[in-house]
C-alpha cells in the first residue's frame, strides 16, 4: 500500500536531484559516459562518429532522436563494441552504479543481455561475473562517499535471437549472485514473447521473476504475450496498453475527440469504467487494461524514450500527449524511469522535472510514482518494506 505525505506543501522549491529514486528500467549498454566510450573504443580499436565527447554525446542523443526504434536502436553498436573485454565491463558498471547514486537513485535494476558481449572470447558466465564485480565496485565508491544504494542484474535475452532457455539458465544460475530477475529486450513487433514459452516456463519453475519487454514498438498483442507466456510481473515500457482505453470528452467542442485504442477496447468492450480529471469524462477499459490496472502490474514507463522512439505517436506527437498521466489517474501502477540515459541525454531527475513541467505533478504524485517503483522491485519483502520506509522518511523530512 503506497502512503502520502499528510498536508504536503508541493511547491516544489528543493532539488529533485536530492529525493531518493528508484530506477526499475536502465540499460547498462545505453547509459555510458561518452568519454569513456572514446577511451574504451581507442584501446580496442573501434571507430566512431566522434573522439570529442561533447560532439559523441549529442550524436548519441540525435540519433535516437529520430523517432524510430530500429534507429535508436543501432546507437548501441557503438557501446556494445566497448563492452567486450572485462576490463571494459567492469569499468562500464562501475561508472553506472556511480552516475545513478548521483542521481538521487538508492536503488537500481541493471538490465543488459550478456549474449552481446562475447565478440573477445568471453563467456556467458565471464560477462556476467565481469559486470557484477563492476557493481559492487560502483556500490562501495559511493559508500565511501557517505551514501548508500542497491543494485541488481536483469539478465536479459535478446528477442530475435535463439538463446532464450541458455540465457534463462544463466540468470537462474547467477541468482544469488547480483541476478535479480530476467527480461527479453530488442527489436519487440514481430517477435512476441511466445517465441521463449520454453524459457519463461523454466524461470517460473525456478520461481525467478520476470519483466518483459512489451507495449512499446508492438500493441496489445504483445502485452497479452508478456503476461500469458513470460509470464511477466511487471511490463518493460508497457505504455501502449492505454491503446485499450477508450476516453470520451464532455466538452462538447471534443464530442468526436475521442480515443479508441482498437481491438478489445471501446465501449463494447467487457471492463470498468473511470472518470480522469475536469475535461475528460467516461473512461472504458477493456478486458486486458483492466487486468493489468486490477494486478498491479507495474508499468515501466520511460517518457522522453517514449517519445524519442515513436512509442507514443499513436496518442499524439508532444510529451503532452504521453498517456502516463491518464494511467496514473486511472490508477494504474504507474513507475517512472530512464531507458537509455546516454541515448535520451536524460536522467531520473529530468524526467521527474518533466513531468512536473508537463502535468503539474507535485510532491505527492513524485512519492507515489517512486513508492510504486520501491514495491514492484524485484527485492525480498524485508528489503522492499526498508526501502519503502526510507524513501517515505526522506519524503517526510521535506515536509
Amino acid at each position: 500500500m503506497t502512503e502520502t505525505i499528510p498536508d504536503a506543501a508541493p511547491d516544489l522549491d528543493f532539488d529533485l536531484k536530492g529525493l531518493p529514486k528508484v530506477s526499475l528500467h536502465d540499460h547498462l549498454d545505453g547509459g555510458l559516459r561518452p568519454a569513456t566510450i572514446i577511451e574504451l573504443a581507442e584501446a580496442v580499436g573501434h571507430t566512431l562518429p566522434s573522439t570529442d565527447p561533447v560532439a559523441l554525446g549529442e550524436w548519441f542523443r540525435e540519433s535516437a532522436d529520430s523517432g524510430s526504434l530500429v534507429r535508436y536502436l543501432e546507437t548501441f553498436d557503438h557501446t556494445i563494441a566497448v563492452m567486450q573485454t572485462k576490463e571494459g565491463l567492469f569499468r562500464v558498471a562501475k561508472e553506472f552504479v556511480e552516475d545513478l547514486a548521483d542521481d538521487g537513485v538508492v536503488y537500481g535494476e541493471v538490465r543488459w543481455a550478456p549474449e552481446q558481449h562475447l565478440q573477445k572470447g568471453l563467456s556467458l558466465d565471464e560477462v556476467v561475473e565481469a559486470v557484477q564485480a563492476g557493481l559492487e565496485a560502483g556500490v562501495d565508491a559511493v559508500a565511501e562517499t557517505g551514501r548508500d544504494i542497491q543494485v541488481g542484474q536483469l539478465i536479459t535475452a535478446m528477442r530475435h535471437a535463439d538463446r532464450g532457455q541458455e540465457i534463462a539458465e544463466l540468470a537462474v544460475r547467477h541468482r544469488y549472485k547480483g541476478a535479480v530477475g530476467f527480461d527479453i529486450a530488442g527489436a519487440e513487433d514481430g517477435f512476441l514473447p511466445s517465441r521463449f514459452k520454453d524459457a519463461f516456463t523454466f524461470l517460473a519453475q525456478h520461481n525467478f521473476p520476470v519483466t518483459v519487454h512489451a507495449g512499446e514498438a508492438a500493441g496489445l498483442e504483445s502485452i497479452q504475450s508478456a503476461l500469458v507466456d513470460g509470464r511477466a510481473l511487471r511490463l518493460g515500457h508497457g505504455v501502449r496498453i492505454a491503446e485499450d482505453v477508450t476516453v470520451e470528452f464532455d466538452d462538447a467542442d471534443d464530442a468526436d475527440d475521442t480515443f479508441d485504442g482498437g481491438a478489445g477496447a471501446g465501449a463494447d468492450a467487457a471492463g470498468s469504467e473511470d472518470e480522469v480529471d475536469d475535461n475528460i469524462g467516461l473512461v472504458t477499459l477493456g478486458e486486458l487494461a483492466s487486468w493489468v490496472r486490477d494486478r498491479g502490474i507495474a508499468l515501466e514507463i520511460c517518457p522522453s524514450s517514449n517519445l524519442q522512439t515513436g512509442a507514443i505517436a499513436g496518442f499524439g506527437e508532444g510529451i503532452e500527449s504521453h498517456p502516463l498521466d491518464m494511467l496514473y489517474q486511472l490508477g494504474f501502477n504507474v513507475t517512472i524511469n530512464t531507458d537509455n540515459r546516454l541515448m535520451s541525454g536524460v536522467t531520473l531527475t529530468d524526467e521527474f522535472e518533466l513531468l512536473v513541467e508537463t502535468f503539474d505533478y507535485d510532491l505527492d504524485d513524485l512519492l507515489e510514482l517512486t513508492l510504486n517503483a520501491a514495491e514492484a522491485a524485484f527485492l525480498p519483502l524485508e528489503e522492499k518494506e526498508a526501502l519503502v520506509e526510507y524513501i517515505n522518511e526522506a519524503y517526510a523530512d521535506l515536509g
